[in-house]
């Protein structure tokens, strides 16, 4: 069968909300516009003058930890990470379904409403072990071709404070079940900086995988681990690799410090991620026009922190918009953006940008504009993955 021949139109949808046209794919690719009504292949996909947007990257997610799917939890309460981390362990102990089955429920969710790939953090701990990571693992595997996946190794009780991590996260970069090492607040959690970077930068030069740290802390702690963490990246040439998760500490900084940080931060090649948390959200705007990238993701999604989140990057990107307090269009769509272009910047993906030669890894919203989109959050009509429809209505299938 000829390329031609084995070509699919999704007719009459508009790319970021401009004028209908006809998208041409071919083998995973989009390989043409035509005028709305004038594409030609063998299967046509009618799109109803609905808004086409590219798929989305969720690049902090913690799909071990959840209870989406399950019976209501009701969640008692807890102060401060330590507390926390026990009721996690609390939660996998006690949870009916198995790490994969939950873990699978929920990214299934996220990729029927347009999620293209994520960056899943999997508790490590001797409390259980791998069994996080191997259960995350197993939700990869399952979701090949619907779903791209990176795995974390994340110390959430800590590596001085839970004897035996160290090895555990060892164990996890030499067998390649973690793409990358993760790290928690070395001073004000952990209480050991020298000692927890020593151990992901070293396990990070040993084994070729790249760190993810979240950091919460802020002011001078926060801001001595980011330039620690920059100067390590630095001497050891592991740009692109490295990544801060939170980084709260750059949230109180004046536009002078941020610039004189942000443009340390791009020059090493140290990435960021935020999840928009309310009065805590990173200035994306002005870090990305210095060079730094930043990704956006949805953390926690009903676990024991916390009963709320949905792994809709959609609606992570309203929240995004709200916590920046966007009011032009611009402002909202970077909400979007950060959703789906730098989240893919920041993973490494191939962009998507709906012209000819980009992968077909779309969905269809109805809407006027991308703007209104953003705030609306409509639901995903159609998802399409390689050029492939993987999901209507919400649903995979």
């Amino acid at each position: 069968m000829s390329s031609e021949n084995a070509s699919t139109v999704f007719a009459n949808v508009r790319p970021f909300g401009a004028d209908p046209v006809d998208l041409v794919v071919t083998d995973g690719v989009i390989t043409g516009h035509a005028a709305a009504g004038q594409g030609t292949g063998t299967r046509v996909v009618e799109g109803g003058g609905r808004i086409a947007l590219p798929t989305m990257v969720d690049t902090h997610i913690h799909p071990d930890k959840t209870a989406w799917g399950q019976p209501w939890v009701s969640r008692r309460p807890a102060a401060g990470i330590a507390e926390l981390g026990r009721a996690d362990a609390e939660l996998l102990r006690t949870l009916p379904a198995p790490v994969e089955e939950r873990a699978r429920g929920l990214l299934a969710h996220a990729a029927a409403h347009g999620t293209r790939a994520v960056r899943a953090h999997a508790d490590v701990a001797p409390d259980f072990g791998l069994a996080g990571l191997e259960g995350v693992a197993e939700a990869r595997a399952n979701l090949a071709g619907v779903l791209d996946m990176q795995t974390v190794a994340f110390p959430q009780h800590g590596v001085r404070r839970a004897p035996g991590t160290a090895e555990l996260l060892t164990e996890a970069a030499r067998s390649g079940l973690a793409d990358f090492v993760g790290g928690i607040d070395p001073i004000g959690f952990d209480d050991d900086p020298a000692g927890q970077l020593d151990l992901l930068f070293g396990l990070a030069e040993r084994y070729g995988i790249g760190i993810d740290l979240h950091l919460h802390d802020r002011e001078r702690a926060g801001l001595d681990v980011i330039a620690d963490v920059i100067d390590r990246t630095r001497a050891l040439s592991l740009g692109g690799r490295v990544t801060i998760s939170h980084a709260f500490a750059l949230v109180d900084l004046t536009e002078g410090e941020l610039d004189r940080l942000g443009a340390d931060l791009a020059v090493t090649g140290v990435g960021l991620t935020t999840v928009a948390p309310a009065g805590r959200t990173l200035p994306v705007n002005r870090l990305r026009e210095l060079g730094v990238k930043v990704g956006l993701g949805s953390d926690g999604v009903r676990d024991s922190w916390s009963p709320f989140g949905n792994a809709d990057m959609l609606h992570r990107a309203h929240l995004m918009a709200s916590s920046l307090r966007a009011r032009l269009d611009d402002e909202l769509e970077l909400g979007f953006l950060a959703a789906a272009e730098f989240g893919a910047d920041l993973l490494g993906l191939s962009a998507v940008d709906l012209r000819p030669g980009s992968p077909a890894d779309f969905f269809l919203v109805r809407g006027e504009c991308l703007a209104q989109i953003v705030v609306d959050v409509p639901a995903r009509d159609l998802v399409v993955r390689a050029g492939k429809v993987i999901a209507r209505d919400g649903e995979l299938g």
